[in-house]
């Protein structure tokens, strides 16, 4: 007995000596989460979270700012007094955020309100998801779900995760086909492509078609031909052009008569003009004023001349 009570001894100091250092490791290396402050939020989301455990990250815009402490259903935690049927059955995310939360929660509702969501992504190829928050952009088909509890803990509103948007997307498309008379839309087809036919074909009752029409027109333009190919149509065109001449020559000649015409009109003009102003000024002047001089003919030096 007495030669193994000193083996245990050392065995016991060797085991705390162990525990000390792995302690003060774990202080060291973790210092920093463990004295870091922290603070919870918590989101509502309707769809699926398939994927998302306790523990994954949460990340803003890829960097890490937190992780999922808890995933469950509203049903358990705040509807336990509303009947099933009534209940809304949301999946509730309760996540822990590195910072200061006497900061933080108390700017949370502007954060909000600034379009702050949260968002269900998976990374990479790996099928582990992840809690994205990030500022939105308003998508009307996307409102804040609504709740009439008090939540325990400030709210972040979220969005549906990408492959979520885009099921829903197409789940839209769907429902507008569905929407479509495809019965009336076939039968306004075919009754186009009737119409197009007797467009093209013609209906027989005065209506010969656009076919015919090209055909019509294709003979007019043969017989067009024909008549510019006749020598008797290019012996016209030369007596044209001869005829052009002659009545350009006789338009010039008029022209210089009808010159001559004009400046006679002008100076005529020109002399009832001053004939106006004349009377206009003194009128007497028209009647009683002297003659006009004598008029003294050449004297005729000739035996059978005449003077006056």
């Amino acid at each position: 007995m007495s030669n193994s009570n000193p083996n245990y001894f050392r065995l016991g100091l060797f085991v705390l000596a162990a525990i000390g250092t792995l302690i003060a490791l774990i202080l060291i290396f973790g210092s920093g989460q463990i004295f870091q402050k922290t603070f919870e939020v918590e989101t509502y989301i309707k769809q699926s979270v398939t994927g998302l455990d306790n523990g994954a990250s949460v990340r803003f815009r890829g960097v890490k700012v937190g992780q999922v402490i808890s995933v469950g259903l509203t049903g358990e935690i705040y509807e336990k007094n509303v009947p099933l049927a009534q209940r809304k059955e949301y999946v509730i995310v309760r996540m822990l955020i590195n910072g200061d939360p006497k900061q933080f929660i108390g700017e949370m509702s502007n954060f909000v309100a600034a379009n702050l969501r949260a968002k269900v992504k998976t990374m990479g190829i790996t099928g582990v998801n992840y809690i994205e928050l990030d500022f939105e952009g308003r998508n009307p088909d996307h409102p804040d779900l609504a709740y009439n509890w008090k939540p325990e803990y400030p709210v972040i509103p979220s969005l549906p995760s990408p492959a979520e948007e885009i099921f829903f997307g197409l789940q839209k498309v769907v429902t507008n086909l569905s929407a479509l008379n495809l019965a009336e839309t076939q039968q306004k087809f075919d009754s186009l492509v009737s119409n197009l036919n007797t467009v093209l074909a013609g209906s027989g009752q005065g209506n010969q078609g656009i076919a015919q029409s090209v055909r019509e027109l294709n003979t007019l333009l043969a017989r067009i031909n024909d008549v510019t190919s006749n020598a008797e149509l290019e012996l016209l065109t030369q007596e044209l052009v001869a005829s052009s001449v002659v009545l350009r020559q006789m338009l010039s000649s008029i022209q210089g008569d009808t010159t001559t015409t004009i400046e006679n009109l002008k100076q005529a003009s020109e002399q009832l003009n001053d004939l106006t102003r004349i009377a206009s000024r003194s009128p007497a002047s028209l009647i009683w004023s002297e003659p006009p001089a004598r008029i003294q003919l050449p004297v005729n030096t000739g035996a059978t001349g005449v003077q006056k």
